[in-house]
Parts: C-alpha cells; structure tokens; sequence
C-alpha cells in the first residue's frame, strides 16, 4: 500500500545551472503544467525584470534570480489537476516498479476541496483515502487542465483555488511597480521582497496562513522602498 505521494519540489534546481538554464528549465516545465501561453507569460515577465536591472543595476543577477524563482512558485501551485499530471506522467508507476514485485495495492491520501470533509473542531480540509481506481482517474483529469483558471473549472471556485490564482499577479504588479522609480540602494529590499515568496507553502489551512504571512512580509518591506537608508533600518 501506498501512502499520500511525495512530489519533490519542481522548482529544486541544480546549483550548476545559469541563470538563463534555469528560466529555460522552469518555463518548459510550465508549458507542460498548463500551456504554451502560460509559459510565454512567464518568460515575459521575467525578462522585463531582467532588462530593468541590467538597465538600474548593471552586472546584478540578484532581483531576476529571486523574481524568476518566485514566479514560477506562485504560478506552479499544485492543485488537482497538477497532482493529476504527477501522479499519471509514468514516474509514479516507474517508482511503483522499481520498489514492489507484482501487482502493488495502490492507495492515495488526499484532501480535494471538492470531495474532503472539514474537521468539526478545527475546520481543517481532512484526507480521505482513494483506491488504485484513482490512477486512471487521474490520467483523465490531466488532459482538462486546460479548464484551470476558466470559468469551466470546477475546481476553480474554491477559496484556495482563487487564492493561488491571484497569487502570480499580485506578485508582479508588486515587484513592476518600483521597477523603474527604485533608487540603488532600493534594490536590495526589491530582492528581499522578491524572496518573500518562499513564505508561500503548504497546502490548505498551512497554505492559507502562510499567505497571511507572505502578504504582511510584502507590506513591510514595501513600506521601506524609497525611504533613505538610516530610516529603513530602525
């Protein structure tokens, strides 16, 4: 039997790669997660970073590095048709192979905001076991991610689900808007506040609160852009 799967974390890159290895990585990587189309916007959006440091802060990788890393977070959350692509894309089942002999009783721990009951005390989403049925299940699922974010997507009208969709946006709005008005010594708090989105993680109530978290952070280090250097500090 088979517990809740453990998906390394897709955006992990290995330390060898450059910096454009590693854009190339993540947004093929995307096109694969949704479309072209979602791919090309997130190459867009990097490369409008990217020219307005090479334009403020010649010879500087750091904003594009953290942005670049940051984005791609936001925008390859894992919901159910991501969990869907993972669990049927073949290494799921080489993994099964590799580890049993036979026949493997296959069953999955999740907590689909669709079909997971709440917990009566915490109001927590609680996991359900699905059988090996869910594997064929899954490889259906996968080939309508093209739903994800329209307004066909059943899953779409969840609060995590709107949550996670706003995330990518907000993100870049919030890092293009000091782009071009950010002085030389703005630009180290313009890399901590492109950082800030590794305080986005988890899953359901985890998630949620870390976002809580995540939007404070970005109000704060907001709120130090374009102050001189002694009054940031205190």
């Amino acid at each position: 039997m088979i517990g809740a799967a453990r998906f390394r974390n897709s955006g992990a890159q290995p330390a060898k790669r450059t910096l454009d290895e590693s854009i190339a990585f993540r947004a093929n990587f995307l096109t694969d997660y949704q479309n072209e189309a979602y791919s090309k916007r997130y190459l867009s959006e990097v490369a409008r970073v990217r020219a307005a440091e090479a334009k403020s802060a010649p010879g500087s990788h750091e904003l594009t590095e953290a942005f670049a890393k940051g984005l791609f977070k936001l925008m390859a959350y894992k919901d159910e048709y991501e969990v869907a692509r993972l669990y049927s894309d073949g290494e799921f089942a080489k993994a099964l192979k590799e580890q049993f002999d036979g026949d493997a009783s296959v069953k999955v721990s999740l907590a689909p905001p669709l079909l997971a009951r709440r917990d009566k005390v915490t109001g927590h989403l609680r996991k359900r076991e699905f059988g090996g049925w869910i594997l064929p299940a899954f490889d259906i699922l996968t080939r309508f991610r093209f739903l994800r974010g329209t307004v066909l997507d059943p899953f779409g009208y969840t609060s995590e689900r709107r949550m996670e969709r706003a995330l990518p946006g907000e993100y870049s709005d919030m890092i293009f808007r000091h782009l071009d008005k950010a002085k030389p010594h703005d630009w180290p708090r313009l890399v901590a506040l492109a950082k800030s989105a590794e305080l986005v993680r988890g899953y359901g109530h985890v998630k949620e609160a870390n976002v809580v978290k995540y939007r404070g952070e970005c109000a704060r280090l907001e709120s130090t852009i374009g102050q001189p250097v002694a009054q940031a500090a205190e």
